[in-house]
């Protein structure tokens, strides 16, 4: 439908007919989107991990609805983030937001950046935390009060560790490296600090807000104060079920010890080291949830809560052991699949949705619930179709996944096909009897119709998001 008051009425029908409790839309809500790094999507107590301590993202969840296989596109070089922080903020698939990347000027210019379309459509806009986008923030936020890089400074004691039990050459809570606690207080603190200021400004407005609120958390540096580490005794810490030394294909899929973020680790992988930086991951993500707590706090307690939407998400998890992995440099769900929460009025509660989406669908999906009119330059879908579920055909048959020219995978709800194009060699699980992706199918005979789809289903994902990668001679069809 064209216009989104036929579109919403269309939804408040479906829903009444469903059965569902409330049925109230708001008009002209508020929007807060909760933005984390680095965050796997098996992380939130409620919806993934019983051993997660994360009381507050358990009752966001509890108040809405989770998207429990939520992906990222991709990226085109080794900083994963920067590319799917450009798809989230532009509403561009990969590859044609790695071709706008150079001219984001000229989208900054036609008001085509998220923020700005919330601008458009008479919202104040707010931003604090990390960015790592090429536009410059405060051109096209109204409020800005820090503007993070991609990460807090790393430093020689932060990598290759820990060697041993031995090895005390790194505190999370020892301020004396920098990194999250640079300025004297932990980042995610600071911008626990800036949405609380935020919040009562904006609860002094006429206008509705849109709020961006970007942790750096849970990216490495994995540091947070001792309380935080000691929720995780390294006694407890379970290994990933896909741990490995190392990954075979670690070095031709763009992996090796070269690349900053799997060197944070020892190669081969110890068992012991992985459960380090394990603990340290879950402690950091616990603290990141302390700190969410006072953003929810801060919106109930200035009298908001009520007409406001809240969109949580990560801009894509992380292997920390899995696969003997420790980046998010590869297409295996635990480093391409993210957690995602829809709150607010009118929205289901404790509801779990299982179609496959993109982590980027909640720009049209707030800029829907903001009253936008045309989506039409966006090529990322509104969530609030499954929300309701008016209709099945609005979920993604397929998601396609790409690291560089160096992976490339396709995904349905049943299986998952990876190419590694500089082995050459390609893998295929069954996602439903196999979720961790430790059995590859290539090359069993059973599977011979199956692979025969799944390469041809790549291809077309490819084409569709112009791909400059032919694949079509390895994977000989």
């Amino acid at each position: 439908m064209k216009y989104l008051k036929l579109y919403i009425t269309f939804l408040i029908i479906a829903y009444l007919l469903s059965g569902c409790r409330e049925t109230k839309l708001i008009e002209k809500p508020n929007i807060l989107f909760i933005f984390t790094d680095d965050q796997r999507y098996n992380t939130v107590n409620a919806v993934g991990d019983k051993n997660m301590i994360t009381p507050n993202l358990d009752k966001l969840a509890v108040s809405g609805v989770t998207f429990t296989h939520s992906y990222n596109m991709g990226a085109w070089h080794g900083a994963v983030c920067v590319a799917s922080r450009a798809m989230l903020n532009t509403g561009l698939s990969v590859w044609h937001a790695k071709g706008a990347e150079p001219n984001f000027s000229d989208l900054v210019e036609n008001h085509q950046f998220w923020s700005q379309r919330m601008q458009d459509l008479g919202y104040d806009t707010y931003f604090s935390g990390k960015w790592h986008v090429k536009a410059n923030a405060e051109e096209i936020f109204d409020f800005v009060r820090h503007v993070r890089p991609g990460m807090p400074n790393q430093t020689p004691a932060g990598y290759n560790r820990p060697k041993d039990s031995s090895d005390q050459s790194w505190l999370p809570w020892d301020t004396i490296h920098g990194g999250f606690w640079r300025g004297g207080k932990h980042w995610s603190e600071v911008l626990a600090d800036d949405s609380e200021i935020f919040l009562k400004q904006a609860a002094e407005s006429d206008n509705p807000f849109f709020m961006y609120l970007a942790f750096n958390a849970p990216h490495d540096p994995r540091q947070s104060p001792k309380e935080y580490i000691d929720m995780y005794p390294i006694e407890n810490q379970i290994l990933p079920v896909s741990f490995l030394p190392e990954y075979p294909y670690k070095d031709s899929m763009g992996c090796s010890a070269k690349l900053r973020d799997e060197s944070l680790a020892p190669f081969p992988r110890t068992e012991y080291a992985i459960k380090v930086n394990q603990l340290e991951y879950f402690a950091l993500i616990s603290h990141t949830d302390t700190q969410i707590g006072r953003i929810l706090k801060a919106l109930e307690e200035t009298e908001q809560k009520d007409d406001t939407y809240i969109l949580y998400t990560a801009d894509h998890g992380l292997s920390v052991g899995h696969h003997g992995l420790v980046g998010k440099q590869n297409l295996f769900d635990h480093s391409v699949r993210v957690p995602l929460i829809l709150s607010g009025p009118g929205i289901p509660e404790d509801a779990l949705i299982s179609d496959q989406v993109y982590l980027q669908d909640v720009l049209p999906t707030a800029l829907q619930l903001a009253g936008g009119e045309s989506l039409s330059t966006i090529e990322f879908k509104s969530l609030l179709p499954l929300v309701f579920n008016t209709t099945k055909s609005e979920s993604y048959q397929a998601i396609y996944g790409c690291y560089m020219n160096s992976q490339r995978s396709v995904r349905t709800d049943e299986f998952k096909l990876i190419v590694y194009p500089k082995v050459p060699v390609l893998l295929l699980f069954d996602m439903v009897n196999d979720p961790y992706e430790m059995n590859d199918l290539a090359d069993n005979p059973d599977y011979k119709e199956v692979m025969l789809k799944m390469k041809k289903l790549l291809v077309a994902k490819q084409n569709d998001m112009d791909d400059p990668l032919n694949l079509k001679d390895i994977l000989n069809i």
